[in-house]
């Protein structure tokens, strides 16, 4: 292993490999920031220029890009509430919030620090344990994959406030209902089209996101006008958006928060198909739960933890994502899928050889990882108070320009006029849920895990002739299920046992 640093210390530190991890950095972070793009589309764009490169310095170039866009992709959620990311809708829960409270400057250094921590992190974890992890993913089967999404989907209950899980759990039903709609992948049958061949590739991920937070998040800000002391209020906030300084307090409780994120973010990138989406979501409920009742309250509204924890399991995750890819050749998601065709297209085949046969593709890349990341926070850092003053624009040309700039974002990707209608029929029927005070953060979920859940129960069933009996006859699927019933039943428990001791105490206190 020494030998294989050493060799991926010289190549990656080379100055055309350096000037490389830059430029992929610099792109990932601009493109990410962009509403309606992300890794995916960024990679794409670098493909040709990477076709003619050397493969070690074409995949460093396109990992850079990778994580830089994981590392921009937080921009947009924390500024104008629109994760064109799925991986970033969770950072949008407290950043936003942070943001608007005239703490722009602090949201995004924050993010800045947990995204360059929890990439480092997991950095040295894929450089210590890329080899051995690959058994780990290896040992996952489907019917563990089906338990691990019905845990992401009980993480719900972190995203409800007190007595609104019901609404949360609906809504996680009606994010399922939505994916389902387009063609069923194993019969290639269409279903819930309503006959309309626009529906029959499904709904976009994208116009979902961009509908219930962006676009929606601008019809409340009409519907809702501001009086003259909250416009003065808002005033006096953006004059403090340029501030960065994170206090010793905000530090120390950042720090158990990234610890423990960089490493669940990391196992959960070592899965194939969960991705930084799964782990963000994960983080973000675990530390609301460990948070305790007064700190976890603060979530949803502007908490430094909620902002930290997703941030940093997403950058954990997009390094952990190149264990299966390197180690196993299977892609966790479609932009290690472009990647590994990439290394295909190289004459490069990703497996537990690679690190033997291609030393130095495989230890560059993940020497590159640490280097990147470091350049990433030293690019960063000094342009925050300038992308922070996007919030000092007047709202009556900062909406317009949301509205603008959610719509071509939809439009680009299918060049559809459907898309656009069907996003603003999206965005009206949120602008009513969030009046009765329906989470969207559940809907977005449950859309995201349903398609791989689905894929998984099917599989699972094929290989079971049909019995269920897998939920209870494999140990890891039933320790994974228990865990969910476990987050599931704890709120209300915990409530009864929180009422039956005030009720005890209430009695037992003399008149």
């Amino acid at each position: 292993m020494i030998d294989g640093i050493l060799i991926g210390l010289s190549t990656a530190l080379s100055l055309q490999n350096l000037l490389f991890v830059m430029m992929g950095c610099l792109v990932g972070t601009f493109i990410g920031m962009l509403p309606g793009l992300g890794p995916m589309s960024a990679i794409a764009l670098m493909i040709p220029i990477a076709a003619t490169l050397d493969p070690a310095a074409g995949i460093i170039l396109m990992a850079a890009v990778y994580y830089g866009a994981i590392f921009g992709g937080s921009t947009s959620s924390i500024l104008i509430n629109a994760p064109g990311v799925a991986s970033t809708v969770a950072t949008s829960f407290d950043g936003y919030p942070m943001a608007r409270s005239g703490q722009a400057g602090k949201a995004l250094a924050i993010a800045a620090y947990s995204s360059f921590s929890g990439g480092v992190i997991a950095a040295i974890f894929l450089l210590v344990a890329a080899p051995s992890l690959a058994s780990v993913s290896l040992a996952f089967q489907s019917t563990d994959y089906f338990a691990l999404m019905v845990l992401g989907l009980v993480a719900v209950a972190a995203f409800a406030g007190k007595g609104s899980m019901v609404k949360a759990l609906l809504m996680t039903v009606v994010g399922l209902m939505l994916s389902t709609v387009g063609t069923d992948q194993t019969q290639g049958v269409a279903r819930f089209t309503l006959g309309m061949i626009d529906l029959v590739d499904g709904i976009s991920f994208l116009l979902l996101v961009m509908a219930t937070f962006a676009l929606s998040e601008a019809l409340m800000a009409i519907l809702r006008p501001k009086d003259d002391s909250a416009r003065l209020e808002e005033k006096e906030a953006s004059q403090k958006l340029g501030s960065m300084k994170v206090s010793r307090e905000e530090v120390k409780e950042m720090v158990p928060v990234i610890s423990r994120s960089s490493v669940l973010g990391f196992i959960v990138g070592v899965l194939p198909g969960a991705g930084a989406t799964i782990a963000s979501f994960l983080a973000y409920g675990t530390e609301q739960r460990i948070a305790g009742p007064k700190k976890g309250a603060e979530f949803g509204k502007g908490s430094v933890r909620g902002l930290s924890a997703p941030e940093t399991a997403n950058n954990a995750a997009a390094t952990g994502s190149f264990v299966p890819l390197l180690t196993l050749g299977i892609p966790g998601s479609g932009t290690t899928a472009i990647m590994l065709g990439a290394l295909i297209g190289y004459g490069i085949q990703p497996g537990p050889r690679l690190y033997l046969d291609q030393p130095d593709v495989f230890w560059s890349v993940i020497v590159s990882m640490w280097i990147g990341n470091i350049i990433l926070l030293i690019l960063n850092l000094p342009l925050i108070p300038y992308i922070a003053r996007v919030l000092a624009i007047p709202s009556r040309f900062l909406l317009p320009l949301i509205l603008f700039f959610s719509l071509i974002g939809v439009y680009f990707v299918s060049f559809n006029t459907f898309d656009i209608q069907l996003m603003v029929l999206f965005a009206i029927a949120a602008v009513g849920l969030r009046l009765l005070d329906f989470p969207m953060a559940p809907m977005i979920l449950g859309f995201i895990l349903g398609g791989m859940m689905e894929e998984n129960l099917r599989r699972a069933l094929l290989i079971n002739d049909g019995s269920w009996s897998f939920l209870w006859e494999r140990g890891l699927t039933l320790s994974i299920l228990v865990i969910a019933a476990l987050c599931l039943l704890a709120p209300p428990l915990v409530g009864w046992i929180t009422k039956y001791r005030n009720r005890n105490t209430t009695d037992a206190t003399p008149d």
